[in-house]
């Protein structure tokens, strides 16, 4: 490949690995990110993304020169994310640059104007001041009658109105009247006079936020301006950790994430058992962005499909901790998740000193808390890590993950998370998740319900259920959640992306840790009913949307 000639602020195409070229942007790298030995590289934030990553230069291309090849390569629904997310950002430059051109010539012709108009005064001021001499002159000539009469004159004033009078202003310097109004340089000019790479460096220090960066970086400089975070690198694990005020944290890549395939993958040997709607997206992930991954499920036919893609079969729940260095677990419910571990071939049997378990299941914070007694009391170490979305989601490597336990292995666990999930949060002592998940789901599976009340309620008075939807989309309730959701009603397709019967279980979990510290939940409550009358009328494995049956039958 011919050598590149590249330099801060270029748009560029970016490889990391066995991975597609990504769209990104050249950008100063943070103060105490140092720069790989070697061969020469720059610091590229990618388009569309979270991500960030040292490319060497063999590696780069331009933007603009290869961005048909490129087109015609990539179809992926991301990867046109983020080549519009590109456009965007340069007809936001072009717009600047306009307006930088207009205001520039706009104030010089403003400042030629009033220069113009400083001349045409101090040659005005040379022409009074011309004819003043040549009547003093003609004055004296006149005899001493007229001289008296100009001394006496200038008698009356004093020495400072005098010289005010009789000195003409210096050439070009505009009258006191004409100087206020320079036009002082305008914010915009500013801005854009710093250039649009001024929006990506990294501050010296916690100053001013950055207001007018590009828009597509916003969050990535936001954790370096604003203070309800404090920041910091974790360089060696190439981690961006932030650590709120609340005490939960979140963990990102500082150099890849799951949105463009650019992850690096850990190392150690990843196992998963349970690949229901939510554990198969995630192991598919997995597998995608170069784990090693050893897979168990209780219906050993749905392993076939990952065993075609590059995943090892584990016989027993037993088998896979044994030989991995990291097991995840997703299964159905409290029950299920202590079976599991619990159980003949189980979790517990497999775990000695080093072994790493981490239980994704949304449960009970005492059963999460049982389960990781026994197995530090082997020696293992345990992390809870419920997530947060649907099997759209969890295909997408769009989860949020909510974690809790074993601090060490969580950061073990970033590419993992990074693979299956656009965020993740540590949020403390084991327990903590469990309780954070429950009342997300909480707030999820009410809010649910209220939209199922709403439609019908307007089916029944002679409302268009279309144009309640029209109307809530074009509101403040507007969401990817309330759309799709209303449209599975309206269309009558209550195929699952998260089943009703889970959602009800939640529902049932989130009312008993409310009773455990005795505070209401009669909304929760409320809805919970609905879903039982909607799992009686044999609802339970459609999506949770069908709940909207429990008001029509």
């Amino acid at each position: 490949m011919a050598a590149v000639s590249l330099r801060l602020g270029d748009l560029v195409w970016g490889k990391l690995g066995r991975y597609p070229p990504w769209p990104g942007k050249i950008v100063n790298p943070p103060k105490d990110l140092k720069k790989p030995r070697g061969k020469k590289c720059f610091f590229v934030k990618f388009f569309g993304t979270e991500d960030h990553a040292w490319i060497k230069v063999e590696q780069l291309k331009p933007y603009h020169a290869h961005k048909e090849e490129m087109i015609k390569i990539n179809k992926g629904k991301r990867f046109q994310q983020a080549v519009d997310a590109v456009e965007e950002f340069l007809k936001k430059a072009k717009g600047k640059d306009q307006a930088s051109s207009h205001n520039s010539s706009e104030e010089k012709n403003r400042r030629n104007s009033s220069e113009e108009r400083g001349k045409q005064s101090a040659g005005e001021e040379k022409r009074k001041a011309g004819l003043s001499e040549g009547k003093l002159k003609k004055s004296t000539g006149e005899g001493k009658k007229r001289a008296s009469s100009v001394s006496s004159e200038r008698g009356s004033k004093s020495p400072l109105k005098r010289a005010l009078d009789q000195s003409p202003r210096k050439r070009g310097r505009p009258p006191k009247d004409e100087k206020d109004l320079t036009i002082p340089e305008s914010s915009t000019v500013k801005r854009v006079m710093t250039g649009t790479v001024a929006g990506f460096k990294w501050p010296p220090g916690v100053s001013e936020p950055v207001k007018d960066g590009d828009p597509h970086f916003h969050h990535f400089l936001l954790s370096q301006t604003e203070k309800p975070a404090v920041c910091y690198q974790a360089i060696t694990k190439k981690l961006k950790v932030c650590e709120e005020e609340t005490g939960s944290t979140s963990i990102q890549a500082a150099d890849s994430t799951a949105i463009n395939g650019s992850i690096t993958p850990t190392d150690k040997k990843i196992g998963f058992l349970g690949l229901g709607l939510m554990g198969s997206g995630i192991v598919s992930n997995l597998l995608k962005m170069g784990h090693t991954v050893t897979v168990w499920n209780r219906t050993a036919e749905k392993c076939d499909l990952f065993i075609q893609e590059g995943a090892r079969l584990g016989r027993t729940p037993a088998e896979v901790v044994s030989t991995c260095d990291i097991t995840f677990a997703c299964v159905s419910d409290p029950k299920a998740a202590k079976d599991l571990v619990l159980g003949p071939s189980g979790v517990l049997q497999g775990i000695r000193p080093g072994k790493c378990y981490v239980d994704m299941s949304t449960v009970d914070a005492d059963t999460v808390t049982e389960l990781a007694q026994v197995i530090v009391s082997r020696g293992g170490r345990f992390l809870e890590a419920p997530v947060s979305g649907n099997q759209q989601l969890s295909n997408d490597g769009m989860l949020v993950i909510l974690a809790a336990g074993d601090r060490g292995l969580y950061e073990d666990c970033s590419s993992c998370f990074q693979a299956m999930g656009k965020t993740s949060f540590f949020l403390g002592e084991v327990g903590n998740a469990a309780k954070m998940m429950l009342i997300v789901n909480m707030v999820q599976g009410s809010f649910m319900a209220t939209i199922a009340e709403g439609l019908t309620l307007a089916q029944v008075t002679g409302q268009s259920q279309q144009t309640l939807l029209d109307i809530l989309n074009q509101g403040q309730l507007a969401s990817i959640f309330l759309d799709q959701k209303c449209q599975n009603i309206l269309q009558g397709n209550f195929k699952p992306d998260f089943y009703l019967k889970y959602i009800q279980k939640d529902l049932r979990l989130a009312i008993a840790l409310g009773d455990s510290v005795n505070h209401p939940t009669p909304m929760a409550a409320a809805a919970n009913e609905v879903y039982k009358r909607a799992k009686a009328l044999d609802q339970s494995d459609n999506d949770m949307s069908a709940v909207y049956r429990a008001y029509i039958h």
